[in-house]
């Protein structure tokens, strides 16, 4: 269920909100950027089961691991920048 409501702000601000939002997007724009801020839809409680769960988190590290393996692993095949200029053909 919807409520409306007034505020005031800035008339730039305003304007802003029209030229890059647009008039009929602007209250799902603030809704969005408040609701994280004031509905608690139990993100955290999500988090702590997913920290809970050693397996998943043994996994997520390992792979978390290799990433990064392959990346040290690329960094040393690769000439500095990642690529050859042409200037020196």
């Amino acid at each position: 269920m919807h409520k409306r409501m007034t505020i005031s702000i800035d008339e730039t601000v305003y304007e802003g909100l029209i030229r890059v939002i647009g008039r009929r997007k602007i209250s799902q724009f603030l809704e969005d950027l408040a609701r994280p801020h004031v509905v608690n839809d139990d993100l955290l409680a999500g988090y702590q089961a997913m920290a809970a769960d050693t397996a998943r988190e043994r996994e997520a590290l390992a792979w978390s691991n290799a990433l990064i393996g392959d990346a040290i692993d690329e960094a040393r095949r690769c000439p500095v920048g990642g690529f050859r200029s042409r200037a020196g053909r």
